[in-house]
């Protein structure tokens, strides 16, 4: 079944919750959908597709599962060292605020502009073969910036960075290709809790490495899971439906029989033989997305992407700039005396204006915010039944807008910390829920379409507002923390009322020829 069949999650509630890094278009092979074709196979003759189905979930998926898990893990750490990043650069180079704003520019222009490059050498050369290259450049960048020599040097090696990790969740695609319908849902909702692990585990590597060895040494660790990965690939099996495309049904045979010896069981009975399209030009193209009622909704989605881009990785970068801020009303104030103080009296008073390293206390209290990743994936696996698609989404539009808007009074650490903990576990349930909601919306029709074409362009107009909110997180913080608190409050709201303008609600939505 193709991965568009991820459609299906939504019908259990839990949903596909994998970020806007995740199924870009040209990751997908698109082909009919099943209830439009006009042939099957023979009785005594079976597909990969149905293969798998047979095979049920069993040992290799369990390991299938660690594997994907650990570069959506490794994918996450290299987002998360973006806002810790910036505090020892200062210090160190004594970049500007805008100069800070461009290393995480940097890194999401060259997702954005390598995940089609990435979805065409894993169809030309083979999923396994595009995830270890995407692997082994990642870590290589990412190593290498732990040596960079100057800020431009730096600069350039995070956007090569950002060119690997566009291509690090192929893996889901492929982890897809190898699992039966029944568990998809659960296992898709698996993979999002690790990139919540991984983004808590770099707090953690962040606790115990800043202040003693330093920034140099948290790159260099942060990109050692991805060479594990890398390194993990030689075991990984190759999807046996590209196997098949490619027609190589012999191997194809042997990758079903290894997970039929692993998984304890046999492979069905018969010949193993291909799908048959019979309206290959049945590929998306973007103009799909505006035929008929389809417009407003694309268009309404495209922007529910970018703010949810825009919120999640904004809250995430404006942390860090409270926490270093003088500001005691919002979070700032006690550690940077202590921080300042430890630097003598002798230091440059320009600079020390500049250069607030982060202390213990915030990276204890990054890391407490971060586990909001957590109670956001169990609250939008538990409500999106309960109120639908679009009010869910907007329900946690609203907190985080609250939550955000609270921030303009003055509060003590801790209650700065605990909004700032309940906005994201909020902004990341959005987008969680957005991501069951697009692949669901399209017809039967353009179901291939709606996976391929539909999630690519919204995940590229995510990384749009990723690009820009570095700009307000960092950037207008610089003249005032409220411009920040305004700015994303406002968005949220914004947002909230896209989604309650959906023309159509997909909860419990039988699949339908048209709207």
């Amino acid at each position: 079944m193709d991965i568009y069949t991820l459609k299906a999650v939504g019908k259990e509630g839990l949903g596909s919750t994998v970020r806007y890094e995740g199924l870009d278009g040209d990751t997908v092979e698109i082909r009919e959908p099943e209830d439009a074709q006009t042939s099957e196979p023979p009785k005594d003759s079976y597909t990969v597709d149905e293969a798998v189905e047979y095979l049920g979930f069993g040992r290799f998926q369990v390991m299938l599962s660690l594997l994907t898990g650990l570069a959506w893990m490794a994918d996450a750490m290299e987002m998360m060292i973006l806002s810790i990043l910036f505090p020892a650069l200062s210090c160190e180079w004594e970049i500007s605020t805008v100069e800070q704003a461009m290393i995480t520019t940097c890194v999401f222009s060259g997702m954005m502009l390598s995940s089609t490059v990435w979805g065409k050498i894993c169809d030309r050369f083979g999923r396994r073969t595009g995830l270890m290259c995407a692997a082994l450049l990642t870590f290589a960048m990412g190593a290498l910036s732990s040596l960079s020599p100057s800020f431009k040097v730096l600069l350039l090696l995070r956007g090569l960075t950002g060119i690997g990790i566009g291509g690090v969740p192929q893996s889901v695609t492929l982890y897809a290709e190898f699992l039966p319908m029944a568990q998809r849902a659960k296992c898709v909702v698996l993979i999002e809790s690790f990139w919540a692990v991984g983004a808590c585990f770099e707090a953690i590597l962040a606790l115990f490495i800043m202040e003693t060895w330093g920034w140099r040494w948290l790159l260099f660790f942060s990109s050692m899971p991805l060479l594990c990965f890398a390194i993990s690939c030689f075991w990984l099996p190759e999807s046996a439906r590209y196997l098949m495309s490619s027609g190589k049904t012999d191997l194809a045979y042997e990758t079903l029989q290894r997970v039929a010896k692993q998984n304890g069981k046999s492979l069905p009975k018969g010949n193993l033989v291909a799908t048959t399209n019979h309206n290959p030009e049945q590929r998306g193209h973007i103009s799909n997305l505006f035929v008929n009622d389809l417009w407003k909704t694309t268009l309404l989605l495209w922007f529910i992407w970018i703010v949810n881009a825009f919120g999640y990785y904004g809250v995430v970068l404006f942390t860090t700039v409270l926490f270093q801020s003088h500001d005691p009303c919002h979070g700032g104030g006690e550690s940077i005396n202590a921080t300042l103080s430890s630097f003598g009296e002798s230091m440059n008073t320009t600079h020390a204006s500049t250069c607030h390293p982060l202390a213990q206390k915030d990276y204890l209290d990054l890391l407490s915010t971060t586990l909001a990743e957590f109670p956001g994936l169990i609250l939008t696996a538990s409500i999106i039944e309960i109120f639908g698609r679009k009010k869910t989404m907007a329900i946690e539009f609203g907190v985080y807008s609250i939550f955000m808007f609270l921030l303009w009074f003055c509060w003590e650490r801790r209650w700065v910390t605990a909004f700032i903990f309940v906005a994201r576990a909020f902004i990341s349930g959005a987008f969680q829920c957005v991501y069951v909601y697009t692949p669901e919306v399209y017809p039967t029709t353009l179901r291939a379409v709606g996976l391929a074409v539909g999630l690519g362009a919204s995940s590229s107009m995510a990384r749009l507002g990723a690009i820009v909110t570095p700009f307000v997180a960092q950037v207008a913080a610089k003249t005032s923390v409220y411009i920040p608190i305004v700015v994303y409050g406002t968005a949220a709201l914004l947002g909230l009322m896209a989604a309650l303008s959906l023309p159509i609600e997909t909860k419990g939505r039988q699949m339908t020829d048209s709207h």
